[in-house]
């Protein structure tokens, strides 16, 4: 019944305009992924934060406190040396232990709120 009704060029547009549409689609959801947040895909996949519990703004405002706090932390370390060397080594020892008890403390944080999936 279709094809009687419908040119070839005009079936053959279509199915450009839906293979594009769906590229698109696609595409939108690998940037849409990308975006969010390396700090908040760390505490959903090792913790279990619940996503759908937690207020998102309120959670990036947390993220984003802490990461500033981490920083903080190991710069005011680094500046007791003078030796650039043990700095920068000092700096590298800091920076794994320092952000993974900061983000085991977010996950304590929103654990007492009840805010984690129960698995």
């Amino acid at each position: 019944y279709f094809n009687e009704h419908i040119a070839d060029d005009d079936l053959e547009e279509f199915a450009i305009h839906e293979c594009i549409h769906y590229i698109q689609e696609i595409k939108d959801k690998k940037i849409k992924e990308k975006k969010e947040l390396a700090e908040i895909r760390f505490l959903v996949t090792k913790y279990k934060l619940d996503l759908d519990k937690v207020n998102y703004n309120k959670l990036l405002l947390v993220v984003s406190f802490v990461s500033s706090f981490d920083i903080t932390l190991i710069v005011t370390i680094i500046t007791l040396f003078d030796s650039y060397l043990v700095s920068f080594l000092l700096a590298a020892v800091l920076v794994l232990p320092i952000v993974m008890i900061s983000y085991w403390l977010v996950y304590k944080f929103y654990e007492k709120k009840g805010m984690i999936k129960n698995v």
